[in-house]
């Protein structure tokens, strides 16, 4: 019986832990952004039409609307301008904060939620007003106790009024520093008031943010994106150091696959358990074959039927499987539920059955019960009531 419960309990917990931390890791990766890949400027590491390799390349505001009308596949191409050696206060408080400018969409695509007020529009970008929209940090820490929203917060000493604050966010993984510790503005004032400096030309940009229209386009998407860009910075398109791109997508992937795997390695663990759980039901079985046989010989030689013999025996060893499977489901559903009361780390969700793996558990259980209960329920059918009658048990 243990041998059958721990086998369901096994399959069951192998299978909610690989799906618990495959959700941990997806909501992760949601709250830096939706689909997103971050296109880096770099340097060449190819000679291309008479130009060195080594030369940095760096993108431009202009190179937004080529790559927008240039790339079918793309749904989004956002420029982002970045600043984090301003100084920023409000009338209560000073902080060290980051200061991000893009546009609008900025805000869907990489998780932004709101907690109060609105993000910037399209109206405050094509009027460059001086709007902000604080992470949730960072709107403690320059009004603390305080209600941000409608309050100036001074940038380099020029008012940017707040609209709105940031939902609290966890985040394990960034590729410019924490959200809730930054200011956003509308792209158009931050290039007026904060553009980049030399070397750099004034027109510059960080970096690119693009997501694709599905999942299924983002290598489309990430082609188009290097195949502009190459022309219009010249480099060659194949040039990956030139053009270094962070794709999320692509790592949500592989992480899959290999959650995938381990469910899959940690599920066969538990079915070969739960098949040695069966042999074990058919070795009991088989014991009190043996020692029943007197018994049996007496009922047959009464006159009960062979298939009556082997009803008794199968039905006996289908409660024993069944049994133990229910004690074992019922432990694994219970042991999830009492961990998803506990504090999870971000990564993990928790102990996650699905409705497949019960199934497939249950269905297991169910062939495994026939084959281990239809041996000894045979056994015992062609038993001879003569020689069964002359056994002695324990003989």
């Amino acid at each position: 019986m243990f041998g059958i419960a721990w086998g369901i309990v096994s399959i069951v917990l192998m299978v909610a832990a690989g799906e618990g931390l495959r959700k941990g890791q997806e909501e992760q990766a949601r709250n830096l952004g939706k689909d997103i890949m971050i296109v880096f400027h770099g340097r060449t590491s190819m000679q291309v039409g008479g130009a060195r390799a080594g030369r940095e390349v760096r993108w431009l505001y202009g190179d937004v609307a080529s790559l927008q009308a240039e790339s079918p596949d793309c749904e989004y191409v956002l420029p982002e301008l970045e600043q984090n050696s301003i100084r920023v206060h409000s009338g209560y408080n000073n902080a060290a904060l980051t200061v991000t400018g893009s546009y609008p969409p900025f805000g869907y695509i990489r998780s932004l939620d709101v907690s109060l007020g609105r993000f910037y529009d399209w109206d405050d970008l094509n009027q460059a007003r001086r709007v902000a929209f604080l992470g949730s940090d960072a709107a403690k820490q320059l009004f603390p106790g305080r209600d941000p929203v409608g309050q100036n917060v001074y940038i380099n000493d020029i008012p940017f009024s707040v609209v709105g604050v940031m939902a609290k966010k966890k985040q394990d993984s960034s590729y410019d520093g924490w959200d809730v510790n930054k200011v956003f503005i509308p792209f158009s004032a931050e290039m007026r008031d904060f553009p980049n400096k030399p070397p750099a030309t004034e027109d510059s940009l960080d970096q690119l943010l693009v997501t694709p229209k599905s999942v299924e386009q983002h290598e489309a998407c990430k082609r188009e994106i290097r195949t502009v860009l190459g022309r219009l910075h010249n480099f060659d398109p194949l040039d990956k150091e030139a053009c270094p791109i962070w794709d999320t997508v692509q790592e949500a992937k592989a992480f899959r696959q290999m959650t995938d795997g381990m469910k899959y390695f940690l599920g066969a663990v538990g079915v070969v358990t739960l098949f040695l759980g069966g042999l074990g039901v058919m070795n009991v079985m088989m014991v009190a074959v043996r020692e029943r046989t007197r018994e049996i010989g007496v009922r047959k030689a009464l006159g009960a039927p062979a298939h009556t013999i082997l009803k008794q025996f199968f039905i006996e060893a289908l409660f024993i499987a069944f049994v133990s499977g229910a004690i074992g489901m019922g432990f694994a559903y219970g042991l999830c539920s009492l961990v998803d009361l506990l504090p999870m780390p971000d990564f993990f969700a928790g102990l996650l059955p699905t409705w497949r793996s019960g199934l497939i558990a249950c269905g297991l259980l169910g062939t495994i019960a026939v084959f281990s209960a239809l041996y000894p329920a045979r056994r015992a059918a062609s038993v001879d009531p003569i020689e069964a009658l002359r056994f002695e048990a324990g003989g």
